[in-house]
Order: C-alpha cells, then sequence, then structure tokens
C-alpha cells in the first residue's frame, strides 16, 4: 500500500526546549487505520499536530502525500486532513453548532445553502440534529466531542486524525462514535487510552513512551502480550 503520512526522524521541542519527540519514525498507508497509544504525556497530541502542520518538526520531516509539511504547504495540506482535538471547545467557536459544522464547507467554497445541509446532513449521523440551533457552550460534554466529530467529517477528509474521541461519552454516544467512524472510509490515525474502542476500530498500533516508538505492530498482538502492555504502560 502507498504511504499517504510519513514520520521520518521526528524530533519536536517545546518552546521552553523540552523534547515532545525524538526520533519518531513511521508511515500510515492510504486506507489503513493505525491506533496512537501511550500513556499521558507519551506525544500522542503532537504527532497528531504534526500531521496537518499545526505544528512543524524541530529536526527529521513530515510527508503527505509524497509533498513535505512546511510552512508553504501547511495550508493545503490541512484542506486533506480532519483533525479533531482533544478538548472540543478548541474546535467550537461560532454563534450556532450548525454554523460551526458549516464552516469547513464554505471556507472551501461551498454555497452557503450547500454548506448548510452537509452541516444537517452530518449532524443527524452523529445524533445532534436537534442541536443545530444551538451554542456549543449550551451542550453537554459528550455532544461536544461528537459536533467537534462532525466538524471534520463533513469536509470528507483524506486522512482523519483524532486525539481521545470517545472521552466524555456516554455508552449511547460512544457506540454511535464507533459505529459512524467504522463505516467510514477515511485513512485514520486515533490518539487514545481507550484499547477497546482502539481495536474496534484499528489493526495496528503505534505506542508512544517517552516521545519515542516503542511498538509498532499489529494491534491484536500488543493486546495479547501482557509483558508488552507492562512495558508500553498501557496496563497497570
Amino acid at each position: 500500500m502507498t504511504a499517504l503520512v510519513q514520520l521520518e526522524g521526528i524530533t519536536y521541542h517545546y518552546p521552553d526546549e523540552t523534547p515532545a519527540l525524538t526520533d519518531v519514525s513511521f508511515s500510515v498507508a492510504s486506507g489503513e487505520r493505525v491506533a496512537l497509544l501511550g500513556p499521558t504525556g507519551a506525544g500522542k497530541s503532537t504527532a497528531l499536530q504534526l500531521l496537518n502542520g499545526l505544528l512543524l518538526p524541530t529536526a527529521g520531516r513530515v510527508l503527505f502525500d509524497g509533498i513535505q509539511v512546511t510552512e508553504r504547504s501547511a495550508r493545503s495540506v490541512r484542506g486533506r486532513v480532519g483533525l479533531v482535538f482533544q478538548n472540543p471547545d478548541d474546535q467550537l467557536f461560532l454563534p450556532t453548532l450548525l454554523e460551526d459544522v458549516a464552516f469547513g464547507p464554505l471556507n472551501a467554497g461551498v454555497t452557503g445553502g450547500e454548506a448548510a445541509a452537509r452541516a444537517r446532513q452530518m449532524l443527524a449521523v452523529l445524533g445532534l440534529e436537534h442541536a443545530a440551533g444551538r451554542a456549543a457552550h449550551h451542550l453537554s460534554g459528550g455532544e461536544r466531542r461528537l459536533a467537534a466529530l462532525a466538524t471534520a467529517l463533513v469536509s470528507a477528509p483524506e486522512l482523519l486524525a483524532l486525539d481521545e474521541p470517545t472521552g466524555d461519552l456516554d455508552a449511547r454516544g460512544r457506540r454511535r462514535l464507533l459505529d459512524t467512524l467504522a463505516a467510514r472510509q477515511e485513512t485514520l490515525v486515533v490518539a487514545t487510552h481507550d484499547l477497546d474502542a482502539a481495536e474496534v476500530l484499528c489493526e495496528r498500533a503505534v505506542v508512544l513512551v517517552d516521545g519515542r516508538v516503542a511498538w509498532d505492530g499489529a494491534l491484536a498482538t500488543l493486546r495479547a502480550d501482557h509483558a508488552a502492555l507492562e512495558r508500553c504502560a498501557l496496563i497497570a
């Protein structure tokens, strides 16, 4: 399979020079679904933000569809990557949920009526049609998380990068999210602590520990290896 995204020798330091990632390399093939696992502080969120140029590496390079992600190319790459943040409040900022979800298509040049229709359809898929006219801060934490996902899915990105997507969701919301994602075709990278959700969505796992790749292989093999799970700090 052809690699859609490649991280090659990535090192990333925060502005205070604290290292977040060190010499991280892995690729994701077009159509592949990868769980990005690891303990809190392992660098998962940073890795996701490097995929679309929201962050740029201190060393190494990120390639998206063969294009190096740089300051110059980042804007065009972001149009092909749907990134959903861990905190949905970072993604929802307009007066109504309908406007939040229609924002991406409008930015891509879709007419107002068509953008609104796409937004309503996506909200219905995620069970949020009743909240279309409400402000995000009036929704529950789980509803906001589903709404943030809707803002990414509505633009049909080639790569969907999700940061802890099942957080705050009750059982019904979690099932709706997993069913929706399982039925879609986008290449997927999902950073999560939820191993059960990862197994529903992904066949492969990349595990980060202390900013380095500690495992890259079949998720089912990892889950069956108690010692590996302990080494990767995925179980107590």
